[in-house]
């Protein structure tokens, strides 16, 4: 069982992936944005950090590379739709700057469960 961090301005998106990892026994904790995130992460560190990276406020990027500065083994999963201009690679900005993984929205609870199984080490 890890502690993952949930960060995702969309609710519905959250209750979904929270529900999906609850059910591999995993402690899920939800922020609907970076500056929260990374508020609760400074309170108690997490094990494991799922973010979206076009939101309001803090977005991912900048989410994930605050996180990295602090904490560079921190393992980090970036999501993302592509937004409104898809020719932009978000994903492969994320990883750029600190993203241990990359799953592009949307994608299946498998496909969830192994990527965080891999940041995890099993």
């Amino acid at each position: 069982m890890a502690r993952i961090l949930l960060i995702d301005d969309e609710e519905l998106v959250r209750t979904a992936l929270r529900k999906a990892l609850e059910a591999s026994d995993h402690e899920v904790v939800e922020a609907e944005n970076g500056d929260l995130a990374l508020d609760l992460h400074k309170k108690q560190p997490f094990d494991l950090i799922i973010t979206d990276i076009i939101m309001p406020g803090k977005e991912g990027i900048e989410t994930i590379m605050d996180l990295k500065q602090e904490n560079p083994e921190l393992p980090i999963i970036a999501i993302s739709g592509g937004g409104p201009d898809r020719h932009m690679t978000y994903l492969e900005t994320a990883k750029f700057f600190g993203a241990d993984h990359m799953l592009t929205k949307p994608f299946s609870s498998e496909a969830l469960h192994q990527c965080v199984d891999t940041c995890l080490g099993k």
